[in-house]
């Protein structure tokens, strides 16, 4: 299509205007004009495309953790601390791995350890939640939480979670790391590695009580200490690191995060990241949205295949192990939730 200038507009207009000059008694307006129009028509309709605003695709935005970063910390992550659960020795060296790569903030009184006892049916249980706080300039917070403890009833085999709690840890290191060094220039963003999400004995659906441990600790120590009402946002990440990665669209968490998640995955380019399918899980959000904070469940239920002898795919399984996971997936999961946090700051 040709486009015209502004200026070629009152020639169009000049032209018309003297066909009805030079014919003051109508005869010839008509079909001059006729003739005139199929031309004007076209220079309008290239004069009106040249005043509206090109619509161009939104260029894709990528975060600046990388994904191959995130993925070789699963793996030291896993060489140190393969099976964590509560009372373990891998448990505490998982620990110290998160401890060992927030010394400055530890340094600047930004690292908190929340130490508690939890009543478990295996009996009472010392557990820790660990705090990263990354000072914003806006008075709120935005908190990312992950869980770092495999599960306490699959002790006795080889279960490492290498995608349920590794690598979301991880993800949340590199995230760190970012933060470190460039602040956050809106509100704070706090990283919570929380402990004992996993059940001690049975997930119970009803009680509500041998589960999520940490966060419903944490939750309960915020509001107490008047914390909770500054929290603008509480996003969980679980298994998304997963190399078919599918995040469930949870129905539990708060509507307008749902949508969030949806308009960051399209602002990166990874809206196939984001499965068509909706439901609700229980997870370490649950203990926040109770009280009123706007809560996210950012999750990947759908991992590896579904079979008689594996119903729920890999998942509690010893096959969770690193070759299901990749640093693409986790690129991608680290694109998404730092365009959340975007996102939410320009809320």
């Amino acid at each position: 299509m040709n486009r015209f200038s502004l200026e070629e507009r009152p020639v169009i207009l000049s032209v018309a205007r003297s066909a009805k000059s030079n014919d003051p008694e109508g005869a010839g307006v008509h079909s001059a004009f006729r003739s005139f129009l199929p031309r004007v028509r076209v220079l309008l309709l290239s004069l009106l495309a040249l005043l509206t605003p090109t619509a161009h695709a939104q260029k894709p935005t990528t975060s600046p953790v990388s994904g191959q970063t995130v993925y070789s910390l699963t793996q030291q992550l896993l060489s140190v601390a393969p099976k964590r659960y509560n009372g373990s020795p891998g448990h505490a060296a998982a620990e110290n791995f998160i401890v060992d790569h927030f010394k400055p903030e530890a340094a600047k009184g930004n690292f908190e350890k929340d130490e508690f006892t939890a009543n478990t049916p295996a009996g009472p249980q010392t557990l820790r939640n660990y705090i990263v706080r990354f000072p914003g300039k806006r008075d709120g917070v935005i908190v990312l939480a992950s869980h770092y403890e495999t599960n306490y009833p699959l002790r006795n085999i080889h279960f490492v979670g290498a995608n349920d709690g590794a690598c979301t840890t991880a993800l949340l290191i590199a995230i760190g790391q970012y933060l470190r060094t460039h602040p956050p220039t809106g509100y704070s963003v706090w990283l919570v590695f929380d402990d004992g999400e996993e059940a001690v004995q049975d997930w119970n659906y009803t009680a509500y009580t041998d589960h999520t441990y940490g966060t419903r600790h944490l939750a309960a120590k915020w509001y107490a200490d008047g914390i909770l009402r500054k929290i603008k946002a509480f996003i969980v990440a679980d298994m998304i690191g997963d190399k078919n990665l599918d995040i469930l669209q949870e129905q539990g968490s708060t509507p307008w995060l749902r949508e969030l998640l949806r308009k960051a995955a399209a602002n990166t380019g990874h809206s196939a990241a984001i499965s068509k399918d909706q439901g609700s899980e229980d997870d370490d959000h649950i203990p926040f949205l109770q009280r009123g904070v706007p809560s996210l469940d950012v999750i990947d239920m759908n991992y590896g295949p579904h079979t008689f002898d594996m119903p729920d795919g890999y998942h509690h399984t010893a096959d969770d192990t690193i070759d299901k996971i990749s640093a693409q997936s986790l690129q991608t999961s680290a694109d998404i939730l730092l365009e959340l946090v975007r996102l939410i700051n320009a809320r």
